[in-house]
């Protein structure tokens, strides 16, 4: 009996495996073929099932296996060749993930469509590092922003951002750094706490702490790249204060 047609996009979370939700799990394992991403843990592939077609769609600094539109018609066709078609992808599909795009082209073509959430990594590779994006007497909200647009222009959703007193998560923003850095200098932000995290969750993960004035020149030094993680905002200094309340703590127990 041949299957019916159906695509689900499913989050795999920031990068470390165990950051998958029991849901995705349980997907992966009903998948008749798995398209996943470059920023997916590859541990994560051992929830499929062996009888599966696995394809990487992976995209890297430029370098396409697939476009999207070839991306696009893989998901139909396979979709109507083998059934349940998995579309795996880092973080959370929907944040700046083109799922919604995928699901939209999927259903033209009569297919099935659902969604499985991921922890998104605006909010998880912050918080790994003790960084909130919200604290009380800190920060009220927070902007999470691509770096990068469709145009592969600076988002204008930054130079607003610059002006509010939100923590700002900027997701494929260092190709942009400088521009970024510019837009909260021209609102006398010179001080205001920057995190940089490269990698983040995983045991390749690289941090650089800084100042809007300072910001450059620490990632210079560490060499810090994409795929990372640029935080703007008070909240970033929660880190250094848990870590100065911890260091104090053990002075007092040796003393």
């Amino acid at each position: 009996m041949k299957k019916l047609p159906k695509l689900t996009v499913v989050g795999a979370g920031p990068g470390d495996a165990e950051l998958i939700t029991v849901k995705a799990i349980n997907t992966l394992k009903k998948a008749d073929v798995v398209l996943y991403d470059a920023l997916v843990n590859k541990e994560l592939l051992q929830y499929v099932s062996t009888k599966a077609e696995l394809i990487f769609v992976g995209k890297r600094r430029g370098c396409y296996s697939y476009q999207q539109e070839q991306i696009n018609d893989l998901i139909v066709a396979r979709a109507y060749s083998h059934g349940h078609v998995v579309r795996l992808k880092g973080g959370d599909p929907f944040i700046f993930g083109r799922g919604a795009e995928e699901m939209e082209f999927a259903a033209k073509y009569g297919i099935e469509v659902a969604v499985v959430p991921g922890i998104s990594s605006s909010l998880a590779v912050p918080a790994y590092q003790n960084i909130p994006l919200t604290k009380r007497g800190s920060s009220e909200s927070f902007w999470v922003i691509t770096g990068t647009t469709k145009q592969h222009q600076l988002s204008n959703d930054v130079a607003l951002a610059a002006k509010s007193t939100a923590t700002v998560v900027i997701l494929m923003g260092m190709g942009k750094l400088s521009e970024i850095i510019r837009l909260f200098k021209q609102e006398n932000k010179y001080n205001l706490p920057v995190g940089i995290i490269q990698n983040g969750t995983t045991p390749q993960e690289k941090v650089g702490i800084g100042t809007i004035d300072s910001i450059e020149d620490i990632v210079e030094k560490q060499q810090l790249s994409n795929p990372a993680i640029i935080i703007i905002g008070e909240v970033v200094y929660h880190r250094q204060q848990l870590l100065q309340i911890q260091q104090e703590l053990a002075i007092k127990e040796v003393v």
